[in-house]
């Protein structure tokens, strides 16, 4: 089974830069114009899942609360530092987690559109 991730955004080149360029992921692929919609394919490339962000002429309307978050895993040590390190070099402010483990398991912060990203530890070594 293969995921993909998809949700509409009003800014897909900040979304875009933040997921590429901050987080570290490669863009795997992307559209524009179908449908009315431009997009763009961000994950890493040979994994069974991607996130697909969309721009169109309707604006974004999400909905969401303080415990819908995505949670990143990075796989070593090193890869968790790298990632904390673009973050506070980008000026994204991490944010308190209403959930107590997230605070004490990782570091909260906000993308581009308000949605909370959570980069955790737990699974890094080395």
């Amino acid at each position: 089974m293969i995921l993909r991730v998809a949700r509409h955004t009003n800014d897909l080149k900040k979304i875009e830069d933040f997921y590429i360029n901050i987080l570290a992921f490669e863009r795997l692929g992307g559209f524009q114009n179908h449908n009315n919609y431009d997009g763009v394919f961000i994950g890493k490339p040979d994994s069974d899942w991607h996130f697909e962000f969309t721009q169109s002429e309707t604006e974004a309307n999400h909905k969401f609360d303080e415990d819908d978050i995505i949670v990143l895993y990075p796989d070593t040590i090193k890869k968790y530092n790298t990632v904390l390190e673009s973050l506070l070099e980008n000026n994204i402010p991490e944010i308190t987690a209403k959930n107590p483990y997230w605070n004490e398991n990782g570091q909260m912060f906000l993308d581009p559109d308000g949605y909370h990203i959570v980069i955790s530890d737990l699974k890094a070594t080395n």
